[in-house]
């Protein structure tokens, strides 16, 4: 690959600010970094004139058409792409763009999930420009990111409940600062999402049905080798892998995409990117558009980029850290202790809005990362339980013991640790071992919130993680407002809200039978396994007025994603099933009547040689199939009829039980006897590639 200078390759196919510098007005300019910044309403003049620019720059770029790109709640992106070309009277064309297409565009709203908010009939949508996301080109596209709502108003996608959120941490944070004097005109969360994936021979992944229609293998006997050598983990990237990885470098470098670590990851075949952090909504776009590009130049080399959380059974699954922070416009993180009392004290009382917004939404988190492949990733592997719990550390954990005991803290210093007046101890970023069994781990000036799934947004989590921080922060700021003793009242809020909420905060091991028992059982925090016992909680009394109190969701926004959640989750499974009962219809019970009739035969010729010949193998290979056969079909037919009586079941809430309780479970008894079956069959008679063909399969 020749050598390329990425400064200058880095964001060149992005409308950014350097180039909004360079092409707009003074006057244009200083408005429109008003509207991202402060909010500000998008004169029409002003969009016309960022609009002129941004076509001449994207046709300078190669772009013909542009799009505008948006989330709907598919869980991938969307566009619809329409040329610059606009007819001349003499026969020709001159390439237009104006103000009124860069705000707004009009999708056909009816086929996207709605949740009941449209009707078939019910067509129109309308997309808004997000001015606080740089417009770039992809594929000859000059593509705009926007919002996505209904003709009513509704947001029918993720990025508007995810800005909404952003004002609503942005608004009560500031109401914070303001009392410990702290200068900001916004407060911003960021984020640096990891994305885990596995990369697999493309000509292997095209025989195989169950990843073509699933993401994941339905079936598959563990090779002899998997993971247990923990030699894949940080090991040297394979010279296939490393031109994939260049690749993709390049590709999102040109869009503005942060790529900065990359490394093999702990299974065979498993890698991880992770970007260095950016806005949330930006954040947001980047990984959306990364996970895009891997597909796309996995395929570019020949090979397939699998995303599912789980497509291997018995190794590690891929997940996608949230690592999530709060700062000021001007520089300040919020989750850093800083070097004064005050900063000390501003510190801790952030922090204990998080430990609080953990516990008091620990379903909220859970769900916002609740999927189907999810639900077969949590709880092994490096992946965290479904118990939402917080990892601190030791060192931070003894500072809130003494301040919930109001006891010396036998640190660097020893005192009583009173707020605004002594001085926390300087807490640097690596004074404690990393918990990986954690769900929500504090890492120094952030918090990484382990549990979402790889091929997920990060709004979801996000949405809710903001939402509920900014709770917190505004039950503090309507005490502390009113206080007539501002020290004081500080230290009794965050030794109260510690003490509260003790039972959020764990520092042992996650995956251990006894965490799960005292969880449960002695601290009361919930246990939600699946998404079929996490998304309903989505309409608890207390999450829908949160979330409508603080203006992230409507009412009915709140009903449709319950529903559309929900929905996904029942058809995913659905799928999942259809394509099991196919798989051994057509391919596995042939495969191994063909081996049985084989070995048969075999047997047959040896007894006609010699009588003598006792044919040990054969004979027992034969009565095991046999009776593994009669059990796939059992199980075959169990399953079909599960399927049968899933599609006569019409309540959401019903049917997302239902495949919980009977349709996982009778996957599960297929897939064990055809798991059997494939290590007695003969590799020339199984008809799909196996898993060691296919976790080794890239060299």
């Amino acid at each position: 690959m020749e050598k390329t200078n990425v400064p200058e390759l880095f964001g060149s196919l992005v409308f950014n600010d350097r180039e909004m510098k360079k092409r707009l007005s003074a006057d244009v300019y200083t408005s429109l970094k008003k509207t991202i910044d402060e909010n500000a309403r998008l004169e029409e003049n002003v969009a016309d004139a960022v609009a002129e620019e941004m076509k001449n720059w994207a046709i300078e770029n190669g772009a013909t058409h542009f799009t505008h790109w948006f989330q709907p709640l598919t869980g991938v992106t969307a566009e619809k792409h329409d040329s610059f070309i606009e007819p001349t009277n003499d026969g020709g064309v001159v390439m237009e763009f104006s103000g009124k297409e860069l705000i707004k565009g009009e999708p056909d709203a009816s086929s996207f999930p709605s949740g009941g908010l449209r009707a078939t009939f019910e067509a129109r949508g309308y997309t808004a420009w997000d001015p606080t996301s740089y417009a770039f080109i992809k594929d000859h596209t000059l593509c705009i990111p926007t919002a996505f709502c209904s003709y009513s108003g509704d947001a029918l996608d993720k990025k508007t409940p995810l800005l909404r959120s952003m004002q609503a941490i942005n608004r009560q944070a500031k109401r914070i600062l303001k009392l410990f004097g702290t200068e900001a005109n916004y407060v911003r969360t960021s984020v640096g999402p990891e994305q885990e994936y596995f990369l697999v021979d493309k000509e292997v992944f095209s025989k195989r049905p169950d990843l073509k229609y699933t993401g994941r293998t339905l079936f598959g006997a563990m090779p002899p080798k998997g993971q247990e050598m923990d030699d894949h983990y940080f090991g040297v990237i394979k010279p296939r892998v490393t031109e994939f990885m260049e690749d993709l470098n390049q590709e999102l470098w040109k869009l503005g995409i942060l790529a900065k670590t990359e490394h093999n990851e702990v299974a065979p075949a498993q890698h991880e990117l992770a970007p260095i952090y950016s806005t949330t909504n930006i954040a947001t776009d980047s990984n959306q558009l990364t996970m895009e590009i891997m597909k796309k130049v996995a395929s570019r080399h020949g090979m397939e980029c699998l995303l599912h959380e789980k497509p291997f059974a018995g190794v590690n699954g891929s997940g996608k850290h949230n690592n999530w922070s709060i700062s000021t416009d001007t520089g300040i993180n919020l989750l850093s202790p800083g070097k004064t009392p005050y900063e000390n004290a501003q510190f801790l009382l952030f922090l204990a809005a998080v430990i609080q917004a953990v516990d008091d939404y620990q379903d909220l988190l859970r769900l916002s990362v609740a999927t189907a492949g999810n639900d077969h990733r949590l709880g092994a592997n490096e992946a965290p339980p479904a118990i939402i719990s917080i990892f601190l550390g030791d060192e931070l954990t003894a500072i809130l013991n003494a301040i919930r005991d109001d006891k010396p803290y036998e640190g660097t210093e020893n005192v009583v640790m009173k707020l605004g007046v002594h001085s926390l101890p300087r807490f640097s970023r690596d004074t404690t071992d990393r918990n990986r069994t954690s769900p929500f781990a504090f890492t120094g000036n952030k918090f990484e919130f382990r549990s979402l799934g790889s091929s997920n947004s990060i709004a979801c989590c996000n949405i809710m993680l903001n939402a509920a921080v900014a709770e917190s922060l505004r039950q503090y700021a309507d005490i502390l407002e009113k206080s007539d003793d501002f020290e004081a009242d500080l230290h009794a809020l965050i030794k109260k809200v510690i003490t509260d909420h003790q039972r959020i905060l764990f520092d042992g091991n996650g995956y251990g039978e006894e965490w799960i028992k005292e969880a449960t059982e002695v601290r009361g925090l919930s246990n939600l396994r699946t998404t079929a016992d996490a998304m309903p909680h989505l309409l608890d009394k207390k999450n829908m007025d949160m979330l409508m109190a603080h203006k992230v969701f409507t009412e009915t926004e709140l009903h449709s994603r319950c529903e559309i959640m929900l929905e996904n989750y029942v058809k995913t499974v659905n799928i999942e099933g259809l394509t099991m009962v196919d798989m051994v219809r057509k391919n596995y019970l042939p495969a191994i009547e063909r081996y049985l009739y084989r070995l048969a035969e075999t047997t047959n010729l040896m007894r006609q040689v010699s009588s003598n010949v006792k044919c040990n193998y054969e004979v027992s290979t034969m009565e095991r199939l046999s009776e593994l056969t009669d059990h796939i079909l059992d199980a075959v037919k169990a399953l079909e009829n599960v399927l049968a009586r899933f599609k006569e079941i019409d309540d959401i809430f019903e049917s997302s039980a239902f495949v919980r309780d009977e349709m996982l479970p009778s996957m599960d008894v297929l897939r064990k006897y055809v798991d059997e079956a494939e290590m007695l069959t003969s590799q020339r008679d199984w008809p799909f590639p196996s898993y060691g063909q296919l976790l080794f399969s890239v060299n």
